[in-house]
């Protein structure tokens, strides 16, 4: 049993680094039918909103975690995409997003996301979805999904990384924050390149834009050479930047994600 009190971000939950990294808003309107609405609880008093997408009962079942300025409700056009590959795809929203109750922190955020992760591992078995489970992050997403691939590695099959940052201090200053004034450490932040190194039990897609201007392709190839899978692909997208990696890609994008999701077959 993971202790989530010593899961602590305080050196980042100030007001001068959460205004750069977090940008919650509502989301407005009705969801589409053919979806099943979660509230996963995180809190006593708190829960985070989440979408399910269903391909099929025995498709793979896709945990994502989004960037910081979107919401669930942002991928209800890309859903369709995926489950025509055969995935299931369930995006969760932070605190404050969407329809989620709360206040983004990252500390929160990195608690949440084992609770989300065990939620939603019982609520697929519970409600008959028995394909096997597979964690991705986007841009800040990323955070949470490397977290529970270094902590919950055998529960996994595989791991997809958008648009991910390998190290937490050369994005911050990217953002205008003064880490050493702070006096933000990278080894008190989210260490992202250290967990991938722990993932070694199912392929790994790593996918970033080649002229990422929020976080550099560089990154993206760290945390590609860092990986511990044996079975791990680099994706590329030529002219791509943080934003538009669907408009300029979506074509590799896609056939990427088909081709880890056909190595991962059904649970054993």
């Amino acid at each position: 049993m993971i202790d989530l009190s010593k899961i602590d971000h305080s050196s980042l939950d100030r007001p001068e680094v959460l205004m750069f990294l977090f940008h919650p808003r509502p989301e407005w309107g009705s969801p589409d039918s053919d979806t099943t609405n979660l509230m996963i609880p995180v809190e006593d008093g708190v829960s985070l909103g989440a979408r399910f997408h269903m391909a099929d009962q025995s498709s793979t079942n896709l945990l994502f975690f989004h960037g910081n300025g979107e919401i669930v409700a942002d991928y209800d056009d890309l859903a369709p995409y995926f489950n025509r590959l055969g995935i299931n795809f369930l995006p969760v929203d932070y605190r404050g997003y969407g329809r989620s109750g709360g206040t983004p922190t990252i500390t929160a955020m990195m608690r949440d996301c084992h609770k989300v992760f065990n939620f939603t591992r019982k609520w697929f078995k519970e409600n008959g979805f028995w394909g096997p489970v597979v964690v991705m992050g986007r841009s800040l997403g990323s955070a949470p999904a490397l977290e529970i691939a270094a902590n919950y590695g055998d529960q996994i099959r595989g791991l997809i990384i958008e648009s991910g940052f390998a190290r937490t201090e050369p994005l911050l200053r990217l953002l205008g924050i003064d880490t050493v004034a702070l006096g933000i450490k990278e080894g008190k932040t989210f260490q992202n390149i250290d967990k991938i190194r722990h993932f070694s039990t199912g392929p790994t897609l790593v996918i970033h834009g080649e002229k990422d201007h929020i976080i550099p392709f560089a990154d993206g190839q760290a945390l590609y050479d860092a990986c511990g899978s044996p079975d791990k692909t680099l994706l590329r997208i030529d002219g791509a930047n943080h934003n538009n990696l669907f408009e300029l890609g979506l074509d590799s994008y896609l056939k990427a994600m088909g081709n880890l999701n056909d190595k991962i077959g059904l649970p054993d």
